[in-house]
């Protein structure tokens, strides 16, 4: 398996922190947030490589964030060089693909999202349903579902559809951006693209996923932080600041 960290965004809403610098950089209570995700991911032991899809402008620092890790790692720049310009999650999860000749199982993540457990239940949850899987946890407020990915499940916790940021949620389950893609539905990325897929936010390709192959939905052990803007940066180094190291 290898682990892919989408890594390409501008960040644009955590100007001026980020202008020159990847929010996945950031420092949470002395450790990046990049260091957080990838250091539990090693700890579990399943991911045999590293790669970091970065855009242009940020690179070099993840290049040199990876200097002397005891793993491997690849950072591979997507070329863009502005927000306007970007390729999208999708699309870039492909060109990483393309360009590294991945044929793998993929636990894909977000690399500005912080968990406060491992992802080991999730891949051991991945691994044992033998197919792609998502996480889901449960949002109550009416207002913020209608800004994320909402998953509807079955009676078995097999996901039937995900649409994003809908005006009128289906389900009170929000999607965060962790998936474990097997290496047979990967290969299906180009078509997904090719069949209209949206390419910006990672869900669209979740979404299209469940309807042409088999996703099981794991729920959420404990909480996400979504690092989006300098007030959500701020509350997240308190929390961590007050409860100490959660990984």
């Amino acid at each position: 398996m290898k682990c892919v960290v989408l890594a390409a965004g501008y960040a644009t809403r955590l100007y001026p922190l980020t202008k020159n610098f990847p929010k996945p950089l950031l420092e949470v209570n002395g450790k990046t947030i990049l260091d957080r995700l990838v250091c539990d991911v090693e700890s579990t032991g399943a991911a045999d490589g590293y790669i970091i899809i970065s855009n242009h402008r940020y690179a070099g620092h993840f290049r040199k964030w990876a200097e002397g890790k005891p793993f491997a790692v690849t950072v591979v720049d997507d070329g863009t060089e502005s927000n306007e310009t970007r390729l999208g999650a999708v699309k870039d999860l492909q060109f990483a693909i393309d360009t590294l000749g991945l044929r793998d199982d993929l636990l894909v993540i977000a690399g500005d999202n912080l968990l406060d457990f491992s992802l080991s239940s999730f891949i051991s949850f991945a691994r044992e349903k033998g197919t792609s899987c998502s996480m889901r946890t449960l949002e109550p407020d009416r207002e913020k579902l209608t800004r994320c990915g909402i998953s509807e499940v079955d009676g078995d916790g097999r996901l039937v559809s995900l649409e994003e940021k809908p005006a009128h949620p289906k389900s009170s389950w929000i999607t965060p951006p962790f998936y474990y893609y097997t290496a047979e539905d990967a290969a299906r990325i180009k078509e997904a693209l090719a069949d209209g897929c949206g390419t910006d936010a990672p869900g669209s390709l979740l979404s299209w996923m469940c309807v042409h192959t088999t996703v099981y939905s794991m729920e959420m052990p404990g909480r996400r932080y979504d690092v989006g803007d300098l007030a959500s940066y701020e509350e997240v180094r308190r929390i961590y600041g007050e409860k100490g190291d959660h990984q």
